[in-house]
């Protein structure tokens, strides 16, 4: 059985390591190496379990620092890669599955059914105590060329079991990506130049060109605190690089039609 390598990036926000680290320690499946790409100018001490590993980085973007994991746990010999936000919980059951995961979808970009952490919700008393972290937030994706944006299927709907399929999908949000080296071979690393957002959708798109298919696996399981390394969903500095890299990915990929109206949205508001 191969080994797991999961690579997260932090920047000052070390206290959702705590629950990241729990719920990694609780796997039923010890066959994995954590790669922690630490971003932050002054950092802290971590607390290490013995199966991880940090690297202190000057900050060039949450793309580069994925791209630093990468080529960690390459010169560690690893070939299967999950890529994770750092604010997340796993399933107990997750290595296990994710493992089973490669074995199906070989050179296949995978992504898994992400909820909201309890209290993370984005429509916030909508909710009964009971649908608390059953509440989704991606059962799969794809991309709407009209605006150049990626929306998630099933988003904030409570999980009745609708999503329990697996299926190939259009968008893979990096908040969960799992790929083989033999897709990095071929697809090469993320693009830094987003520094952050839309690099996921990037790389989906950059895959999908070069043959390379898109799954959603139910069987992955994590749940979300959202937005919680970037101020929160809203914050300015989400809001700046949301408006920033939309319009860099559509220029990149979208329709005439749609840059013209990134560009104008861009130029007047």
């Amino acid at each position: 059985m191969k080994t797991l390598a999961i690579i997260t990036v932090v920047y000052k926000n070390y206290t959702v390591l705590e629950e990241y680290f729990a719920s990694l320690e609780k796997q039923g499946d010890n066959n994995f190496k954590l790669f922690i790409i630490d971003n932050t100018e002054k950092p802290e001490d971590i607390n290490l379990p013995p199966y991880a590993s940090v690297v202190h980085t000057k900050n060039k973007g949450y793309s580069a620092a994925v791209n630093i994991g990468l080529t960690e746990a390459i010169k560690n010999n690893l070939s299967l890669f999950t890529i994770t936000n750092s604010d997340i919980i796993f399933d107990k059951n997750f290595v296990k599955h994710a493992l089973v995961a490669f074995e199906k979808h070989p050179r296949s970009l995978v992504g898994g059914k992400i909820y909201y952490a309890k209290g993370f919700e984005y429509h916030k008393g909508r909710y009964s105590k009971n649908e608390l972290g059953r509440v989704l937030w991606y059962a799969g994706g794809h991309i709407s060329w009209e605006h150049a944006l990626t929306p998630h299927r099933g988003v904030d709907l409570v999980d009745a079991g609708q999503f329990d399929q697996e299926i190939k999908t259009g968008f893979i949000n990096g908040c969960l990506m799992l790929f083989d080296k033999d897709v990095y071979d071929l697809v090469g690393p993320w693009d830094e130049s987003y520094f952050m957002y839309f690099e996921d959708s990037d790389y989906c798109v950059s895959a999908m060109r070069l043959g390379v298919e898109l799954w959603f696996d139910p069987t992955l399981v994590v749940w979300h605190k959202n937005s919680q390394s970037t101020g929160g969903a809203g914050s300015d500095f989400h809001a700046k690089y949301l408006k920033k890299n939309q319009l860099k990915f559509g220029l990149k990929y979208a329709p005439l039609s749609t840059i013209l109206h990134l560009v104008k949205n861009n130029l007047f508001k």
